[in-house]
C-alpha cells in the first residue's frame, strides 16, 4: 500500500501547529481552570490531580504516542510520525511556556483572567487552529481521533459521536472532581468554538459546491456553463428509470455565489433540467496540462 513520504512543508505547518496550540491551552485554559478535548483536556485533568513533578506535557506523550502508534496500520507510517511529531511540539511548547517562562493569563488578554467566557472562546479558536492545521497537513493534535476511526465502526457509531461521547464523560469526571458544573460547562463552550475553528482551517470558509444536472440538451448546457464560468464540466450518459428516456448527468462544481446564476441559466436552456446541489468539502484540480 502507497504510504506517501515525509515533507519538509508538512513538518514546518506542524511546527506551528504544535506552538499555536500550546499557546492556547497554557495561555487561556490552563490558568483558570478551563479544560480542552480529547487526550488534551485528560492530560490537563491529570496535570491537576497528580504531583507537581507530573505535568501537562508529560501526560500528552504519555498519553497519545501509544494511541498513534496503535493506530499505525490503520493510519500509516507517515501520519503516525506527523501527529508523534505535533504531539512533541505541543508538548515542548506547553513546558517551556508553563515551566521555563511561566507567562501569567492577564499577558494575553486584560480581561481574561476574569472573564471565563472570554478564556473558553478565545482558547478553544486558538487551539482549534493549531488542530486545523495539524490535521490539514497530514497529521493530528489527538489520539482520541485516531481511537475514534478505529473503534467507532465496529461500535456502530459515527467518529464524531464517539468522540462526543468521550469529550461528555471527560466533562462529567472534571464537574465531579471539581465539586463544581461551571468550569465544565465552560469547557464545553471551549470545545464548540474549537471545532468550528477546525472545520474552518480544514475545509475553508465557503466550500465549493456540486452540481448535478439531468438533462437532454447536454451539449448547449456545457457550452454556456464553460463560456460563463470559464471552468471544466464533465458529463455522463445516463436514461431515465421512469421515462426510459436517453438523457445526460452533468457534474460542475460552483461556489455558493455562482448557484443561482447556474439554475437559471440551465432552466433557460432546459425548463425540465433536474439539479441537486451538495457541499463538496475539497478540490484538487488536474495537474494534466
Amino acid at each position: 500500500m502507497y504510504q506517501g513520504k515525509l515533507r519538509i512543508t508538512n513538518i514546518l505547518m506542524l511546527t506551528l501547529a504544535g506552538i499555536v496550540n500550546a499557546f492556547g491551552i497554557t495561555i487561556f485554559l490552563m490558568p483558570v481552570n478551563l479544560y480542552d478535548s480529547g487526550i488534551s483536556g485528560t492530560s490537563m485533568l491529570l496535570d491537576k490531580l497528580t504531583p507537581q513533578c507530573l505535568t501537562l506535557s508529560i501526560f500528552l506523550v504519555v498519553l497519545n504516542i501509544p494511541l498513534f502508534l496503535f493506530g499505525l496500520k490503520k493510519q500509516g507510517w507517515v501520519f503516525t510520525v506527523y501527529a508523534i511529531y505535533a504531539v512533541c511540539i505541543y508538548s515542548v511548547c506547553a513546558w517551556l511556556i508553563t515551566d521555563v517562562l511561566p507567562i501569567d493569563v492577564s499577558f494575553a488578554s486584560p480581561l481574561a483572567g476574569t472573564d471565563l467566557l472570554l478564556c473558553a472562546l478565545f482558547g478553544g479558536v486558538i487551539s482549534g487552529v493549531g488542530s486545523g492545521i495539524a490535521i490539514r497537513y497530514g497529521g493530528a493534535m489527538d489520539g482520541i481521533e485516531v481511537m475514534a476511526v478505529i473503534f467507532a465502526k465496529r461500535l456502530g457509531i459515527t467518529v464524531g459521536t464517539f468522540v462526543m461521547i468521550y469529550n461528555v464523560l471527560l466533562y462529567v469526571v472534571c464537574g465531579v472532581v471539581l465539586n463544581s458544573w461551571i468550569l465544565p460547562l465552560y469547557s464545553i463552550v471551549t470545545y464548540a468554538a474549537a471545532l468550528k475553528t477546525i472545520d474552518f482551517i480544514v475545509d475553508g470558509l465557503d466550500r465549493a459546491k456540486c452540481a448535478v444536472i439531468i438533462t437532454e440538451h447536454p451539449q448547449e448546457i456545457c457550452e454556456k456553463l464553460c463560456e460563463m464560468f470559464g471552468s471544466g464540466i464533465t458529463y455522463l450518459e445516463a436514461k431515465g428509470g421512469y421515462s426510459n428516456k436517453e438523457k445526460s448527468m452533468i457534474y460542475f462544481v460552483v461556489n455558493r455565489y455562482q448557484i443561482v446564476r447556474l439554475k437559471e441559466t440551465v432552466h433557460d436552456i432546459d425548463p425540465l433540467a433536474y439539479i441537486t446541489i451538495s457541499e463538496v468539502a475539497d478540490v484538487f484540480p488536474s495537474n494534466n496540462k
